[in-house]
């Protein structure tokens, strides 16, 4: 029951600010020992279902921006499904990564509202940013929100809610996609990992996302929203540093 709290809590968490959560899944699993060829799947999984709900809610809510911002899809899937069938990148990569996203949860934190103006964006840089970030999701079992989102609020390509809007379904889409090219290296995953304690933790994360991103589409002020998005780039960050938070 510990490791489904767990899971509840971050599902809750990264879904208010348009994410599903593996990176969080990904810690908890390795605390809990699981094998290195269970955690990126079971991540996966559980990421599918909390930005499915996500998808809903922030999309429902109309914080789409512009309709060019799909451009960022074009190449982020195929991407996704190639790095998904690749090993986790190396240490060096990690640890690269993870400050860069400790780095901009200080800086959210030091900037709590959204632009007044937002920067107008090429449809080539879109797609480009989607393909990098797609082939990133898709090798460390992410679906790339964690990445995405920081780079849309820094550039100021969207606002706060629109950059999860964004985000979320950049996730979906690239989680499907990841787990499907990890299902092309391994056909007999999903039959492996759709049982037991997984049935358990479904419902749970479904149920606990939905509330999340029900709240962050809707009801909580852009600061919060941005403080919770810290909180969240921190965790992440502290992951792939290998700071154990989760001790």
């Amino acid at each position: 029951m510990a490791v489904a709290f767990a899971l509840a809590i971050i599902a809750f968490l990264y879904a208010s600010v348009g994410h599903a959560g593996a990176t969080g899944y990904i810690a908890i699993f390795a605390l809990a020992n699981y094998s290195a060829t269970l955690i990126k799947p079971l991540a996966l999984i559980l990421n599918i279902a909390v930005a499915s709900v996500g998808c809903w809610n922030f999309l429902r809510a109309g914080h789409f921006p512009e309709p060019k911002f799909a451009a960022l899809y074009g190449l982020s899937v195929p991407a996704a499904f190639i790095g998904g069938s690749l090993n986790l990148p190396g240490l060096w990569f990690e640890k690269i990564v993870g400050v860069l996203l400790l780095l901009s949860g200080l800086c959210l934190v030091e900037k709590p509202k959204d632009p007044i103006n937002l920067q107008h964006v090429q449809l080539p840089l879109l797609f480009l940013a989607g393909g990098l970030l797609g082939l990133l999701a898709g090798f460390t079992g992410t679906g790339g929100g964690i990445f995405l989102t920081p780079l849309l609020l820094f550039t100021r390509w969207c606002n706060t809610r629109g950059a999860a809007a964004v985000s979320v379904l950049f996730i979906l889409l690239n989680s499907l996609a990841g787990f499907a090219g990890l299902l092309l290296s391994k056909p007999t995953a999903a039959a492996e990992l759709l049982r037991g304690p997984m049935l358990l933790w479904l419902p749970i994360v479904f149920i606990s996302g939905a509330l999340g991103s029900r709240l962050g589409s809707s009801y909580w002020p852009v600061k919060w929203i941005r403080y919770t998005l810290a909180l969240v780039l921190a965790i992440a960050g502290c992951k792939l540093l290998g700071i154990h938070w989760y001790s």
